[in-house]
């Protein structure tokens, strides 16, 4: 085993590599950017090197500041991760050229992988099923066009290389295809720096089924069974589960050996992944090979066993490969899904900022998180806003869902927005529940994922009543909010009377006694933009509340920790409160009652009317910092309400910026390649 190994990359991979090698005794060194100073990873090495700016091109992609760190620590092998440089062939070589050992596949497996390309063809030579399409050099758009109408349409645009999702489009008609193909090819640029794009026949409505491989420096080759990572949105996994809910056991046997297939071919070493589309039929088609870890690993290692990092280590040692394929069992069901600093509600729109709060599940048999960030930590605008890993297992498939359901009630994120409710959603619709989701479902129904909590609700929260006669699943919610900032007040207004000198005074009562008129309270909570006022009489342990129009009778309210108990016109309830800050207007508070969770804020009771942005229609603003990628207007050009007028990328996605009504371009303020930030004006209308 090697005595000390540096960790090529950040946030939570990192960690998970530094996990394992503390407890095999290894020493590691991290490297971190300008903006990863006081990052996680850092913190949990042994030591760590600083090797340059905060973009990536300026520190985690310099492959020769990476091996000058690990030479100078005296490292004796490097550890990828997943992304940045974990499938650059030319830095694996240099890793072995400088004495040094790269914990991966061969620099020459990367490169026939490397291409989706020639990574099909050579699927195809060896007897591994394929999907119909052009993986031609020739990239001429013409010619892609024509290649494009004879494969037929439906048909998918792959960016050759690199993955993640990125640089990926669906053409479902000849005359989309051109527009289609320089979108793809721009962020196949950004991405991965190359805009090479391959064709293939698009399979409607498949299930995207992918097999751990792994493979030794001594000709063995072994699979560790499935993961399916159907649940996706614009080609980005949301859900990833093992074993798989639509796989029959003979289709299980065929695809794991397949996938040992696809792996002997390129001679593969190390850890890799075998991608597969699935039709409703079952037919499967090979789609790529990974040639590193993936991010869903945990999922694997929970129903195996194995500690995959371990296996990494050891077979980039020159160990053989600890068990045999018939030694290879899986017990039970593990998923996982990620909790992102993004607003669903604004179209995944990734964020930024500090995690002024963050809750997550205390780790037990049943639950595992991974992450690379704690409470206090800044989610930055150079890498991927992903918060956490959270895995969660049991017995089956039912009762691991429960788990997770369980588990994402006990998140909470404050600063950047989150995904939680989102995800909450998924683990509790029925196409999830029923495991029959394939990979466009959410693209195709994500109202049905989305949305404000309320009366309307979204689609999924439509008629689930809580109790009774209600038709509002949040009302519950909302009167445990409004009874927890009166018991805030009272507390408060309690405390300052006790530091007044007159405690005794009826004024220091927070009960609403007045005198000349009757006992009654106001307060004001804030959901999202809509203002919450309720009215209340009592103090303490029993309240009449007017809420939304109801009256109701509150009483036997008691706070243990983070659950209040409560009943709400006789009918008992426990909540449990996530998160609570409701003290002095602007304090926030998080509520669940096992299905449903609800946001709030404590409002004044009076907000004095501003006037509104009236120039707001008349600008294009940044949504987020980024760069400016593509400029389509220019001044003097008349545009239509929603027309597309510039272009931006940040953290690691596209963003399209549409005239907010029509009019003519008065001000272009932005250029391509421009660094802006948020709500920077990027461009004015005028009237044409």
């Amino acid at each position: 085993m090697f005595p000390k190994i540096l960790i090529a990359n950040r946030g939570e991979i990192a960690c998970r590599v530094i996990r394992t090698c503390r407890r095999l005794g290894v020493r590691t060194v991290a490297v971190y950017s300008d903006a990863d100073a006081d990052a996680q990873h850092v913190r949990q090495a042994d030591e760590a090197v600083h090797i340059g700016g905060a973009a990536p091109a300026e520190s985690y992609l310099r492959g020769d500041a990476v091996i000058a760190a690990a030479l100078a620590t005296g490292a004796r092998a490097i550890h990828p991760g997943y992304g940045f440089l974990s499938e650059n062939a030319d830095f694996a070589d240099a890793v072995e050229a400088a004495g040094l050992v790269f914990i991966g596949p061969k620099a020459a497996s990367m490169r026939k992988m490397g291409s989706k390309a020639g990574a099909k063809e050579l699927m195809q030579a060896a007897g591994v099923p394929v999907v119909p399409g052009y993986t031609g050099v020739e990239q001429a758009p013409d010619l892609l066009q024509r290649e494009a109408d004879r494969i037929g349409y439906p048909l998918m645009i792959k960016a050759a290389h690199g993955g993640g999702g990125k640089g990926m489009r669906i053409v479902r008609a000849s005359g989309e295809f051109a527009a289609a193909l320089e979108s793809c090819q721009r962020e196949a640029s950004t991405a991965f720096g190359r805009d090479r794009v391959l064709l293939e026949r698009y399979v409607e409505q498949p299930r995207h089924i992918e097999i751990q491989v792994f493979g030794d420096a001594h000709g063995h080759v072994i699979h560790l069974g499935e993961r399916e990572c159907s649940a996706q949105r614009r080609y980005q996994k949301v859900l990833e589960e093992s074993p798989s809910p639509f796989l029959t056991p003979a289709m299980r046997d065929a695809m794991g050996a397949a996938a040992v297939l696809a792996a002997r071919a390129i001679d593969y070493v190390n850890a890799g992944t075998v991608e597969f589309i699935v039709d409703p039929a079952g037919r499967f088609y090979f789609m790529e090979i990974n040639t590193r870890l993936q991010v869903e690993h945990p999922v694997t290692e929970c129903v195996t066993g194995f500690d995959l990092v371990e296996w990494q280590l050891r077979i980039a040692a020159g160990e053989p490969l600890p068990v045999s394929q018939d030694e290879v069992t899986q017990t039970g069901h593990a998923i996982e899904v990620r909790l992102y600093a993004e607003d669903p509600d604004a179209g995944f729109l990734p964020g930024s900022g500090r995690l002024e709060r963050l809750r997550l599940p205390l780790a037990d048999t049943h639950v595992r998180v991974d992450s690379g960030v704690v409470e206090g930590d800044a989610v930055t605008i150079h890498y991927d806003p992903m918060i956490a890993k959270l895995i969660v297992q049991d017995a089956d498939r039912s009762r691991a869902l429960q788990r997770l359901r369980e588990a994402l009630a006990r998140c909470a994120v404050t600063g950047p927005k989150s995904n939680i409710a989102f995800l909450e959603r998924l683990v509790r619709h029925p196409a999830v529940v029923g495991g029959t989701i394939d990979t466009g479902y959410l693209d195709r129904h994500l109202e049905e994922f989305i949305g404000a909590p309320g009366a309307a609700g979204t689609a999924l929260d439509r008629g689930q009543a809580r109790e009774p006669g209600a038709s509002d699943p949040y009302a519950v919610l909302r009167i445990g909010a409004a009874v927890l900032r009166l018991a805030a007040q009272e507390h408060e207004t309690a405390r300052a009377a006790r530091a007044s000198g007159d405690p005794g005074s009826p004024w220091a009562r927070a009960d609403g006694w007045r005198l000349g008129h009757g006992a009654r309270r106001r307060v004001v909570l804030r959901e999202g933009d809509a203002r919450i006022e309720a009215v209340a009489r009592g103090v303490g342990d029993a309240y009449f509340l007017e809420l939304g129009g109801t009256r109701h009778h509150v009483e036997g309210v008691r706070r243990h920790g983070d659950v209040l108990e409560l009943r709400i016109d006789g009918h008992a309830r426990r909540l449990q409160v996530v998160d609570d800050s409701l003290a002095g207007d602007g304090g926030a508070v998080t509520l669940h009652d096992g299905t449903h969770r609800l946001r709030v804020a404590a409002a004044p009771l009076y907000e004095p009317v501003q006037a509104g942005d009236a120039g707001r229609g008349d600008r294009v603003l940044a949504p987020m910092p980024g760069r400016v990628v593509l400029v389509r207007t220019a001044v003097g050009d008349e545009v239509a309400a929603g027309e597309e007028v510039m272009v931006i990328e940040a953290m690691k996605m596209e963003l399209s910026l549409k005239a907010p009504r029509a009019g003519r371009i008065a001000e272009m303020r932005a250029a391509a390649g421009d660094q802006v930030e948020a709500d920077e004006v990027l461009a004015t209308l005028e009237a044409p």
